[in-house]
């Protein structure tokens, strides 16, 4: 039976949607490093992670039964897609399922921050009673920045409309301004008006690094911070220091550029005992809605191109799908280089077979091309053995009766 190994303690209810499609799940609570993947992998078709274990080329290259992976997060950064989408592997994600999770913690640390409630709670569990409203302020009125207008953006932007907040936006692509919200034409204009800054990028190597010393310098003074994004996004030893000189009132980062791969383990970094600074341990999506979503939404992703080759919000192929008909005996799925000739070359195959084509579909991106063929007859080994053999032949998979 083929093997699918699940990393970091996806929600449980993956399981039962893999084993439904066929495959003999096995488990692994946490992160594992390139070694240990690389030896883990021996026999796994299908693989899942979260947001710590990193699938390197090394790792993908080594494993060529490798068919999928599936990311149970929003994140794709930790997998080289470049090197999965070249050994024909797909990729999957969830980039939908924990948007209001992140969004709520967004909120609430805004409203923590501004009213400055972690000192306040500190104060009293340390034994001292300080009832002040100095440097507390309502949201209500206060100007919110959001540096990229992607899902969890736009939909932090409509809560804290309703919440009273003046909503302005910057994102590289053009997008729809939701409600009153208002894009800014740069992000030094939105930095100098905000009074909340939170970052909602993806996590592309062009990114790294962007906000630094000179975008906090760019803030408005007493400004608050917040990153919930990506850790390698953000320099935090300027982060500490424009909180020690008080020009940043108050800070909440829930992402870091190096993470434990496991609960217990040490963390370390510049902003522990910062005042009015919060820091959570990556858990943005981590509500047991979310991971309960993400698990059945994932899942169902790699379970359906595992069994009929169906590849919809993959992150790296052709975003196929095709139903089957009654007729329906063969399925090939048929990663390739997308070049100029390549289904004709397929279909003059099954021809000279004499295969009969039951249904097609062919999608392009960049360099790959992906096609969906059933077939309603028999397909004889020549007419693989020549698919196997073309020179833009990326991976070759045959799914007999796929809707058994």
């Amino acid at each position: 039976m083929t093997r699918a190994l699940l990393l970091e303690s996806p929600h449980s209810n993956a399981d039962a949607v893999l084993s439904g499609a066929g495959l003999d799940v096995v488990r692994h609570p946490h992160a594992m490093s390139e070694d240990e993947l690389d030896e883990a992998l021996d026999g796994v078709e299908v693989l899942g992670i979260r947001s710590t274990t990193t699938v390197t080329e090394r790792v993908i290259a080594n494993h060529p039964q490798l068919l999928a992976i599936g990311a149970f997060s929003i994140g794709t950064n930790q997998i080289d897609l470049r090197a999965a989408t070249r050994h024909g592997v797909a990729v999957f994600n969830a980039p939908f399922s924990n948007t209001r999770s992140v969004v709520e913690l967004a909120v609430a640390e805004i409203i923590a921050l501004t009213r400055r409630l972690t000192e306040r709670d500190k104060s009293l569990h340390d034994g001292v009673w300080a009832k002040s409203a100095a440097g507390s302020h309502e949201v209500r009125g206060r100007t919110l920045g959001i540096v990229g207008y992607g899902n969890i953006g736009s939909q932090l932007s409509v809560i804290a409309e309703a919440l009273g907040m003046r909503v302005i936006f910057f994102d590289t692509s053009e997008k729809l301004a939701l409600g009153n919200a208002r894009g800014t034409a740069s992000l030094e204009e939105l930095l100098g008006e905000a009074d909340v800054v939170t970052l909602h990028v993806d996590g592309r190597e062009g990114n790294a690094g962007m906000f630094g010393a000179k975008q906090f310098s760019a803030m408005k003074p007493g400004a608050v911070f917040l990153n919930l994004s990506r850790g390698f996004l953000v320099d935090y030893a300027a982060l500490r220091d424009r909180v020690l000189d008080g020009s940043i009132t108050g800070a909440a980062v829930d992402v870091f550029p190096d993470e434990p791969r496991s609960n217990g383990e040490r963390f370390d970094s510049e902003l522990r005992g910062l005042p009015n600074v919060i820091l959570t341990p990556h858990v943005g999506g981590s509500t047991e809605e979310a991971q309960e979503n993400i698990g059945h939404f994932v899942s169902s992703k790699l379970g359906s191109y595992y069994r009929l080759g169906i590849t919809d919000l993959s992150v790296n192929l052709p975003r196929l799908t095709l139903g089957t008909t009654s007729a329906t005996r063969h399925r090939l799925a048929y990663v390739h280089r997308n070049t100029p000739g390549v289904l004709a070359l397929v279909n003059q195959t099954f021809a000279e077979a004499g295969a009969n084509i039951e249904g097609q579909i062919l999608g392009t991106s960049g360099e790959t091309g992906y096609v969906i063929t059933d077939i309603s007859s028999e397909i004889p080994v020549t007419a693989l053995s020549a698919m196997q053999s073309m020179e833009d032949t990326i991976r070759l998979r045959v799914l007999s009766r796929p809707d058994a």
